[in-house]
């Protein structure tokens, strides 16, 4: 059966009701009855979605008479036994306007294949033969596709049928119609386009060079001499843009991104742009689109790290129910930290910019109480039930494989560097990775990088990744740095909204007289609502908890826009009459103001050291063309 095509159609059969017309046709099911199934999960995203609940009908026919189908769980369906052809006909639908699902209106469609195309079982390795159809609203002429599912059959506006190896590639090639701007760009020699969905004005020239500088720089680290080997995995590449008022997200797959974006992220058209030369700094971009930039360089690293550099847990993935690895931080953690360092490597930003960027990483752990409590392996082994699944005491009890992923690469990156005496790097165990891993498709087993780092670095690691991998200790960031050139300075924050990265504008002596409450203020009216309580704080050891609303202190109203400012106003140790609600409920509690924890993070350059900068030089520097 694997030789045997899978048939599918889709297309916008009523665009303005969202719903999207799927068919799919096996020409020989099986005798005892064709199980059909939609995936739980989509790979990149490490939640069970129930993508099934979207279907909002099903039914099936061969030889042009309809078959009983028996839905046996929460997302599989079996068709009644036949001899012939089996069709089975859904209607989905799609309103989830993310990187991971579906989504149709009369403007655009764009829609993952996990979202929409039944797996047929016992067909899972067989070719697959799609037809994309265009809507027959009148409002949505004009439209075109956007894909890299392999074209066999397609008319210039790309609707017509494609073809794909199985089940998983096809899953893998999401696909974008509509009226989408084109941004088309040559990075070591690979075509890449960026499809813009969404009401933006955008500077094309600006944006096609930065992309490639970035997607060169991780071409020429791969691949590039003399240590790549030339071979890039990709013919072309597509990043798949929705622009909106807000919004921010991605998702990778093997070709392509999906990306989700504000449109005042985007370069506008009346952007500089200023060549960068040896004795001229490049145009530094806004912070907005400087975010745009490292969320396009972030899933394009993924094209080799977890699309071809896979745990062996995804090998193959199993779409059926979760699969567990300790290993996301080696994939998310370690691409978050290549992520910025392409930029500054490629010359889009500064090493300051960088190192604000690396300074507000670095806070977010910092002001995670999470981190003391959960490694970076048990968070990515438990990312389906915990890191996916936030709540109010997700900041004291889980750490992001993420922000403190990236601090873990950065450190094993400088660690290997220091013990190699600056000859190997974190850039060496990718590139083993790739070499062992990557092209022969083989998984890397839960214990991998652990080995390749120590075989590339010269040393034992283990105490390295019992402390900061499998443990809770901080890494180490100061010490390791200051051979670089690079100090690290703490402070407490000036604000709620302080997210480090910069020098403060007031003395740290004034900042750390101010007494705080130990919460995060969440949206609402009427009162200062608490989304989290901080382990240890003063609002914990009083009483308060995730969800009361503060009304008053020592007599005053508190508000979402005030809480902080009064609490501030008083030196630790001062004491606080507040009234709070739970539920419907009155409190009436003293509050002991704490000290600010010294937890935000900047970074500062060591000024007159051309040794550390000659390091630090080695480090940042791009990888050259060969």
């Amino acid at each position: 059966m694997a030789g045997t095509p899978v048939r599918y159609r889709i297309w916008p059969k009523e665009p303005r009701a969202h719903l999207l017309a799927v068919e799919v046709t096996v020409d020989l099911p099986v005798a005892d009855g064709q199980v059909l199934s939609l995936p739980v999960w989509i790979p990149g995203s490490y939640l069970v979605r129930e993508v099934a609940r979207h279907v909002v009908e099903i039914k099936a026919e061969s030889g042009g008479r309809p078959v009983s189908l028996q839905k046996l769980d929460k997302h599989r369906w079996r068709a009644a036994p036949v001899s012939e052809p089996l069709t089975v006909q859904l209607l989905v639908y799609a309103w989830d306007l993310s990187v991971r699902a579906a989504h149709v209106d009369q403007t655009h469609a764009f829609f993952n294949g996990t979202s929409v195309f039944p797996m047929v079982e016992g067909f899972e390795g067989s070719p697959c033969e799609v037809t994309i159809d265009p809507p027959a609203d009148e409002l949505c002429k004009g439209w075109r596709v956007a894909t890299t599912l392999p074209a066999q059959d397609v008319r210039p506006a790309g609707f017509g049928s494609y073809r794909a190896d199985s089940y998983l590639h096809l899953v893998d090639h999401p696909v974008e119609m509509g009226t989408w701007e084109s941004v088309e760009l040559l990075a070591e020699g690979v075509p890449h386009q960026m499809a813009i969905t969404g009401r933006a004005r955008v500077d094309r020239e600006r944006l096609a060079k930065d992309l490639t500088a970035i997607c060169g720089e991780h071409l020429r680290m791969f691949h590039g001499a003399p240590h790549g080997d030339g071979a890039p995995p990709i013919k072309r590449y597509l990043f798949l843009t929705t622009a909106l008022g807000e919004g921010y997200g991605g998702l990778e797959h093997a070709d392509s991104s999906a990306l989700i974006c504000k449109r005042d992220d985007l370069p506008k058209p009346s952007t500089t742009v200023t060549t960068s030369t040896a004795s001229t700094p490049p145009a530094e971009p806004s912070d907005g689109y400087r975010s745009f930039l490292g969320l396009c360089s972030h899933e394009y690293f993924h094209l080799w790290n977890v699309k071809r550099i896979k745990p062996a847990a995804f090998q193959p993935y199993r779409l059926d129910g979760e699969s567990y690895t300790r290993l996301l931080w080696a994939f998310e953690g370690v691409t978050s930290y290549y992520d910025d360092l392409a930029l500054v490597r490629a010359g889009v930003i500064t090493v300051e910019s960088w190192l604000e960027l690396l300074g507000r990483t670095a806070t977010r752990v910092s002001r995670s109480a999470g981190r003391k409590r959960q490694s970076i392996a048990d968070s990515s082994f438990d990312a389906w039930i915990k890191f996916y699944r936030p709540d109010e005491n997700t900041p004291n009890a889980v750490v992001s494989y993420y922000t403190k992923g990236a601090l873990v690469a950065l450190a094993l990156d400088l660690t290997i560097r220091q013990a190699s005496d600056e000859q190997r790097s974190l850039d060496d165990v990718l590139r083993a990775l790739w070499t062992r891993h990557g092209k022969t498709g083989v998984g890397v087993p839960e214990d991998g990088v652990e080995r390749i780092a120590a075989e590339i670095a010269g040393v034992d690691l283990r105490p390295f990744f019992d402390e900061y991998v499998r443990g809770t200790a901080d890494v180490p960031l100061g010490p390791l740095l200051a051979p670089y050139g690079i100090e690290l300075v703490l402070r407490p924050a000036e604000s709620d909204h302080d997210q480090g990265g910069k020098a403060a504008k007031k003395p740290t002596e004034e900042l750390a007289s101010r007494g705080v409450l130990g919460v995060t203020v969440g949206a609402g009216e009427d009162g200062a609502h608490l989304a989290h309580v901080h382990d240890g704080g003063a609002a914990q050891a009083a009483g308060l908890s995730a969800g009361d609303v503060v009304v008053a202190v020592d007599g005053l109203r508190a508000t979402r826009g005030n809480l902080q400012r009064l609490c501030g106003e008083r030196p630790p140790g001062a004491r606080l009459h507040v009234h709070a609600f739970r539920r419907d409920e009155l409190l009436e509690l003293e509050v002991v103001l704490q000290a600010p924890e010294h937890d935000v993070v900047h970074f500062t350059l060591r000024a007159g050291d051309a040794a550390a900068d000659q390091k630090r030089a080695g480090w940042l520097t791009p990888h050259k063309p060969g």
